[in-house]
């Protein structure tokens, strides 16, 4: 905390005057003096460290209160040190007249900041949709990375204007010079106008907030229109219901004033409307422009939805605002309670979760193994990692995460064809064909890495449709592969084979036939549907063994013997055994005969075989998600 107290850091009682709490007041804040605005960056780049000191420098967080971080609301994200949720804050900056082009003032500066790891890219779109410019930043030790480029893309599409910055130019490693070229040869300028700066001592960060307010435009929208405001985010609150995240385009809200979401129609009365700053601080209203949130009381959280228009009931805007794209989910896994009385308390809080986290998609699902759950898509196994704690940590739930699978069309001997949502559902008997979902697969990547990428699709059975190059040095490969080999660890697999600089998009372009089989993983005989899974004949053996090998590990010994086979269909492919754990009987024999001895260990013997005949295998709950997570290591070491 030593550098909290540098003096660096009493700017703002010179540049914020008492006049600039008038720009927390948004009723009357004209348009001209709004700057909305986000930082974008790779993971670990200190965008929530700039943050803090721009919260600290615009004094709304004193430094009585100030904590690193400030903005990382959740245990979770302290914990690791990543942001998750996008978060917005509005704050009074008092532009220097003497260096200014643009009026003087006390300006609202209304900023996001944003998640940097892949798997969030969602959250970062739907900011990038509520501001009119974004602050690139690339630390000044490492240089530019995957996120960089991906973040750079998406502000372009949005027609942002992009400030590129270095942070953590007091590094012993930096390198501002070699990396400000960089930089400005990616976006187009001059390295002298790259900004440098640093997120803890505070240094360059005053002349980074003068250059947003002179760079980035000012909001544009018609004040005089029926009222009209996108819905960037929600969350739920246990005591106030819903909180919308909302920014203003056309017209005005007011306290009180009854609005109405237009996909829904449902009409609700504005208990609170307020900014972020960083704290909810209500307000007179929003005006065009303005970043802010609404209290309406509701508790449905399927009335609130990410993308959607909020207007004025009184006087209704026609035509709804543009919405978000959809997500399209990588990873796909069952979430299924341990307790099946947990049931209807996961339905809720996935609602309630999918409302702060709008890339999460599920539809209900059951296992006999596990009852009933739900079939989740999420943007990553980060993304499936993090959802299911946050499910364990704010719901209270203990859950079990399931392999992921794809749609299967199965035609069987006599004609009959299944969809297959679940490998328990994949008929027996004889198969005639089984038809899988294909992709048209877009994999953006710099052309050291064609060579590994090429490889890996090859690997999953991707047939090469073509390869361009977009600038001089990435190129742009077309594969068409079935959804299934894309949705479990493809993308990690592309993203650590590239350094982290591909990128992948795909779209579905139909079916074809392909050999695939399902293979049963038996516990004791007894098939286990959680571990079941439907893979290419070519790799089943692969998929056996490595299951089978994966469960001795994870499974705890048992009073008898356990077999865990791998089978396709009355074929085993693959074995092991868990050795049974042997109580010490003759503990409390100190000596006397040997028949006696002999005795108690046939007595054992006999309850061994009793036991195998009617022992059940308990399979803990760690021991199935690391089972299908891949995280053995991990576990072992726990």
């Amino acid at each position: 905390m030593g550098e909290l107290s540098d003096p660096q850091f009493d700017i703002h009682e010179e540049r914020v005057s008492p006049k600039a709490l008038k720009a927390l007041e948004p009723a009357s804040t004209d348009p001209a003096f709004i700057r909305n605005f986000c930082i974008i960056a790779h993971i670990d780049h200190g965008k929530s460290t700039l943050a803090d000191r721009m919260l600290q420098i615009t004094g709304v967080v004193s430094d009585r209160d100030m904590r690193a971080q400030y903005l990382d609301r959740m245990d979770i994200e302290r914990e690791r040190g990543i942001t998750i949720k996008s978060q917005a804050v509005r704050m009074p900056w008092a532009l220097d007249t003497s260096t200014s082009s643009v009026q003087a003032g006390t300006y609202a500066l209304n900023m996001i900041d944003t998640p940097g790891h892949v798997d969030f890219t969602y959250e970062v779109s739907r900011s990038l949709a509520a501001c009119e410019g974004a602050i690139l930043l690339v630390d000044a030790a490492q240089g530019i990375e995957a996120q960089t480029l991906a973040n750079l893309y998406l502000a372009l599409d949005n027609d942002l204007t992009i400030i590129p910055v270095l942070n953590k130019i007091d590094l012993p490693a930096a390198d501002p010079e070699k990396y400000a070229k960089e930089l400005a040869g990616l976006i187009g300028g001059r390295p002298e106008d790259v900004m440098r700066v640093s997120g803890k001592t505070g240094a360059g960060v005053a002349e980074l907030l003068d250059r947003v307010t002179q760079l980035i435009p000012a909001p544009v929208g018609d004040p005089d229109a029926p009222a009209r405001a996108m819905i960037f985010d929600s969350v739920y609150d246990a005591y106030r219901g819903v909180i919308t995240y909302v920014r203003m385009i056309d017209g005005s809200m007011a306290p009180r004033e009854k609005v109405m979401m237009m996909s829904t129609k449902s009409t609700h009365e504005l208990l609170e409307i307020g900014v972020s700053a960083p704290e909810p601080t209500p307000t007179k209203g929003l005006g065009v422009g303005e970043v802010g949130y609404l209290i309406t009381g509701v508790k449905d959280v399927r009335l609130s939805k990410v993308g959607d228009t909020v207007t004025s009931f009184a006087k209704p805007a026609t035509v709804p605002l543009k919405g978000y794209s959809e997500p399209k989910p990588m990873v796909f896994s069952g979430l299924y309670p341990i307790d099946g009385s947990d049931y209807p308390v996961l339905r809720e809080a996935l609602d309630k979760l999918k409302l702060s986290d709008a890339a999460l998609v599920y539809e209900p699902e059951t296992s006999v193994a596990l009852g009933f759950g739900f079939r989740c898509g999420f943007l990553g196994l980060l993304h499936l990692e993090i959802v299911t704690e946050r499910l364990e940590r704010e719901f209270g739930l203990d859950l079990i995460a399931t392999a992921p699978s794809v749609i299967y069309e199965v035609t069987t001997d006599d004609k009959k064809r299944t969809t297959v949502t679940n490998p328990s559902e994949f008929p027996g008997g004889k198969i005639a064909s089984v038809s899988e979902p294909i992709v048209k697969a877009s994999i953006l990547t710099p052309k050291d890495y064609v060579g590994t990428v090429m490889e890996l699709c090859q690997g999953r059975r991707g047939t090469m449709q073509g390869m361009e190059y977009v600038g001089e040095d990435r190129v742009e490969l077309h594969y068409t592969m079935p959804l299934g080999e894309i949705v479990f660890d493809f993308f990690d697999h592309l993203k650590s084979r590239t350094q982290g600089y591909a990128s992948l998009d795909y779209e579905p372009v139909g079916e074809q036939e392909a050999d695939l089989v399902k293979v049963d993983i038996l516990l004791q005989g007894e098939a286990v549907d959680a571990f079941s899974a439907i893979v290419h004949r070519d790799k089943a053996y692969a998929y056996g063994v490595l299951m089978t090998e994966r469960l001795k590990k994870l499974i705890p010994r048992q009073q008898f013997e356990v077999p865990i086979q791998a089978a396709i269909g009355a074929r085993i492919i693959a074995r092991e055994s868990i050795s049974a754990m042997r109580k010490d009987v003759l503990a409390k024999c100190y000596g006397g005969d040997i028949t006696r001895k002999r005795k108690l260990l046939e007595k054992q013997k006999e309850g061994k075989k009793r036991m195998k005949m009617v022992g059940r295998v308990e399979v803990p709950q760690e021991a199935f998600i690391a089972a299908l997570s891949g995280d053995t290591e991990k576990k072992e070491k726990k």
